[in-house]
């Protein structure tokens, strides 16, 4: 159960917001600088604003509440989406949401937000235009390939396609670049004890830092696993149920698949890594699921570094992971 009196629930979209307090009282404001003031106007001191982490749209208001040491909390849409189906609601339209968000947050303990400064914001900003960018890569990649087995009947598809494909490589790179200068900026020290890590490169290490604010966001390396979408998920019912584990993949997806590409290597550079990935391959099972745990240790390596400040080395890591 919440500590706060007064909840109130936000669904949140391009042009307006919707709110819902804990009475069911229904009110909604333009979002935009002149409906933020006037729904603080309207709401108690002491309340807790809870929201849904919406693409882009809830960071503002989200950012706002926060500089005026509001309580605020941003939510997995996810949770709120399992809490409406268990309620078997039939409803769905904005006020409907809010309302559910509130009784969401009066149900459960939910996190309160803490505010990114200009560096964390352009940061993020940069990740996902790198994701959009990547993977509008891959489909020029896959489209020059289609192309090529086609014999390139038109060379001017080709050649606009080779041109796009070099493009989007040159705004990678210096995404990337600018990317790796603000962490340095920013977490230098961490980010040479994290690069210490053998099997560990520079975007993994940054992009690490970026997605836990500097590893503040966890408590325990397993909550970051879980965060990476790397811990496993058992399929069983009664006796005749008894599906595959496989990991969960509701985590951050670049993370995870960054950390897949750096598992290769640990498993030559780093002794704990190839231990685990041997042992595991030696009990006969697959080389993917020995993956899956070196991926794990990275994670639980890269913990330990960040939260002791010093630099890799076997015998102190071994201890802590």
């Amino acid at each position: 159960m919440s500590k706060y009196n007064e909840i109130y629930g936000v669904d949140i979209s391009k042009d307006v917001f919707d709110v819902v307090d804990s009475t069911g009282l229904y009110k909604q404001y333009p979002n935009n600088l002149k409906g933020f003031k006037q729904f603080v106007k309207d709401m108690q001191d002491s309340a807790l604003v809870v929201m849904e982490a919406t693409g882009y749209y809830h960071y503002c208001l989200a950012q706002y509440l926060y500089g005026l040491e509001k309580h605020v909390s941003v939510v997995n849409p996810l949770s709120v989406k399992r809490f409406i189906q268990m309620r078997l609601s039939k409803i769905k339209t904005d006020k409907s949401d809010a309302k559910a968000i509130c009784e969401y947050a009066g149900q459960n303990q939910v996190p309160l937000y803490t505010g990114k400064d200009k560096n964390q914001a352009e940061c993020l900003q940069l990740l996902r235009l790198l994701e959009l960018y990547l993977k509008q890569r891959t489909q020029l990649k896959n489209k020059i390939h289609g192309e090529q087995a086609l014999g390139i009947p038109s060379q001017a598809v080709y050649r606009s396609l080779v041109r796009s494909r070099k493009a989007l490589d040159k705004e990678i790179k210096t995404l990337e670049e600018r990317l790796l200068s603000m962490v340095k900026e920013e977490n230098q020290q961490q980010l040479s004890n994290l690069k210490s890590i053998p099997g560990l490169g520079d975007k993994t290490a940054a992009l690490l830092i970026v997605l836990t604010d500097g590893f503040t966001k966890f408590e325990t390396a397993s909550q970051l696993c879980s965060f990476a979408g790397t811990t496993p998920t058992i399929r069983q019912s009664g006796s005749s149920v008894r599906g595959r584990s496989r990991i969960s993949k509701m985590g951050n997806q670049k993370l995870r698949n960054l950390l897949f590409l750096c598992a290769f290597s640990a498993c030559k550079y780093n002794r704990a890594c190839r231990n685990i990935y041997e042992r595991i391959v030696a009990q006969g099972k697959s080389k993917k699921l020995a993956l899956i745990a070196v991926v794990n240790k990275l994670i639980k390596q890269a913990f330990a570094i960040a939260k002791s400040g010093l630099p890799y080395h076997e015998n102190y890591v071994s201890k802590l992971s």
